[in-house]
């Protein structure tokens, strides 16, 4: 990036960097209005309930910052832009829509520097058409991947439900096989589907036509397998007016066996990596976030593994025999089950290993210093397990984890 900006430029657009990081969130909530306004065909591009409680934009602001900061040293957002271009390819952002969002992106600045002086906006556009030529490039590389492997495809493609199981009081899973017959793409354990369904807004050119809107669902089953399955949490249902909730729902009370999904190709960078077979690894989840953990646990075969997921109590617990039946099918596997407010019948029956939250003192019986640790679940969970994990002073090159936002978020 250093060698397509030149030293004015970077200079330019570094000294933009305290109006940013006072004014990031202003700036974003002021794009996502404008561009939504200006070009309303992209909002299927964006989970609308992240919009409404401000993750996006929260998120948004915090990688302008850091591309700002690390003009000089791309290298150091090699993870950030896997991430993006991951998140891109499974919407299926196409390089015509950067023009898009750097109009807007540009216009938010000028508008609220009221005026932007010219220097500050034509550093900004090439230091963005440095960036959109990265994204692009990696984004092309994971669409030619999807579509040239073996059961590959560009695009959304027909998947029947051939079973639909209720898994616990708010999960049920929906195996998943292609209408046409064909096969489909391998996935790497940890990555996620993008399932495409359609709203109850209609297109403005064509009324008979609705909307679409998209989300991400981790698999939750086996590489192996000849079929995918994902394993859908019911979030709450918000007001009549906001869309929290809307694809959960849509899948729970609306889709059976027989019926059919738009489904993109398996997409995500927080995948099981390989590990010289006597690393310990250990599987962290909370909630719904076992989902990604239960893909990597029937993926891994001689490393030693502890499988460690907290619930709040045995109704809403997912999967819990198939963890269990896995880890005794295993060399080297064990289980603990942790329930935050368990039943009487949790505690009469045994669902449980023990009580409480993922203390310091509970965590570190887990961890020795070279033991590989995932972990995924609700914000607070992985705020808390970050936290914890950095005051025991886990090695952060042995930490991985799944989190939709801003890191600094994790700090707070």
């Amino acid at each position: 990036m250093s060698n397509t900006l030149s030293p004015e430029m970077v200079e330019v657009v570094k000294s933009t960097l305290p109006f940013l990081r006072e004014n990031g969130l202003k700036l974003t909530e002021h794009f996502y209005r404008r561009m939504f306004v200006g070009n309303p065909e992209v909002r299927a591009f964006f989970n609308q309930a992240n919009q409404e409680n401000s993750s996006q934009q929260r998120a948004l602001a915090a990688a302008i910052c850091a591309f700002a900061e690390h003009l000089e040293t791309p290298e150091a957002l090699a993870s950030a832009v896997s991430l993006i271009a991951n998140k891109h390819a499974s919407l299926g952002v196409a390089p015509e829509h950067y023009p898009i969002v750097g109009e807007h992106l540009l216009g938010a600045i000028d508008d609220l520097l009221a005026p932007a002086p010219k220097p500050v906006l034509d550093a900004w556009a090439q230091a963005y058409g440095a960036l959109v030529s990265i994204l692009t490039s990696k984004e092309g590389e994971i669409y030619a991947a999807q579509e040239t492997a073996p059961g590959g495809w560009k695009g959304f493609r027909q998947m029947e439900v051939i079973e639909r199981k209720r898994e616990s009081e708010c999960i049920t899973s929906f195996h998943l096989r292609a209408q046409d017959g064909g096969r489909l793409l391998r996935f790497a354990p940890g990555q996620y589907l993008t399932v495409r369904v359609p709203t109850l807004e209609h297109d403005s050119d064509d009324p008979n036509v609705a909307r679409t809107t998209m989300r991400n669902y981790s698999l939750s089953g086996s590489p192996d397998w000849d079929h995918y399955r994902i394993s859908v949490k019911r979030e709450a249902p918000g007001h009549a007016d906001t869309p929290e909730g809307y694809v959960s729902n849509y899948l729970h009370s609306g889709v059976g066996v027989g019926d059919a999904l738009e489904i993109g190709p398996p997409c995500g960078d927080f995948v099981l990596e390989e590990h010289e077979s006597r690393t310990p690894i250990l599987l962290l989840s909370g909630g719904v976030g076992l989902t990604p953990m239960l893909s990597m646990l029937h993926s891994i075969q001689s490393n030693p593994v502890t499988f460690l997921h907290g619930a709040i109590d045995g109704r809403n617990h997912a999967l819990r025999e198939e963890v269990l039946k896995l880890a005794a099918e295993k060399y080297n596997a064990r289980v603990h089950f942790r329930y935050s407010v368990p039943t009487a019948e949790d505690e009469r029956d045994q669902h449980h290993h023990s009580s409480g939250l993922f203390t310091s003192e509970f965590l570190s019986q887990f961890l020795s210093r070279d033991t590989a640790v995932y972990f995924c679940g609700p914000k607070p969970m992985m705020r808390h397990v970050h936290q914890t994990l950095q005051a025991l002073k886990h090695p952060p090159e042995l930490t991985r984890f799944e989190f939709f936002g801003p890191q600094q978020e994790l700090e707070a």
